[in-house]
């Protein structure tokens, strides 16, 4: 199976359907910490459903247009990373992330994007890499910061999340300003 690994005890490794029942037991795990920032965490309730989400993604990657990618610490499901959207035809991609608690303060989020801009941009040849997040999500914040990205504005109410609008702040990073960590 293929598997980047992020440290001794966690790896980066592709999140297909046939893993809703580990997927669902992590959003389980995290939905309350994710409810407020990832709008799949709330309709992902069942293995039905689990399974759509996963699905979605599936397809995606078959049309080159996005992927999922679950990452797993000491072999328990803690979080992930996706490429929300991917356009070679364009050159650009949004990357977004999840994490349980269980997951976080260790690094193991800002590894795998460091190795989904790095494909992104090296393997693949993309122009652009987008992160949106809300202002009040600091630990996304903060990551965009800490990977070297810039913040190119604010959306205002730009999307719906529990019935609230939600601001949105676009960050990039373009190729010629990322730096692969060796």
């Amino acid at each position: 199976m293929f598997a980047v690994p992020l440290t001794d005890h966690a790896e980066l490794r592709p999140l297909e359907p046939w893993q809703a029942a580990e997927f669902l037991a992590n959003i389980d795990r995290a939905r309350d910490h994710m409810n407020p920032w990832i709008g799949w965490a709330g309709r992902s309730t069942d293995l039905e459903s689990a399974r759509a989400t996963l699905q979605g993604y599936a397809d995606r990657q078959a049309a080159d247009a996005g992927r999922l990618y679950g990452i797993w610490l000491d072999g328990t499901l803690v979080g992930g990373t996706m490429f929300v959207t991917f356009s070679a035809t364009t050159g650009v991609a949004e990357i977004g992330v999840w994490t349980e608690p269980a997951g976080e303060g260790r690094g193991l989020v800002a590894a795998a994007v460091r190795h989904l801009i790095d494909y992104a941009f090296t393997t693949r040849g993309l122009h652009r890499i987008e992160w949106h997040t809300t202002p009040a999500n600091i630990r996304s914040r903060n990551l965009a910061q800490r990977l070297g990205m810039r913040l190119d504005g604010t959306l205002r109410e730009s999307y719906l999340v529990n019935g609230v609008y939600q601001d949105s702040e676009i960050w990039s990073m373009l190729a010629h300003e990322w730096k692969p960590t060796p």
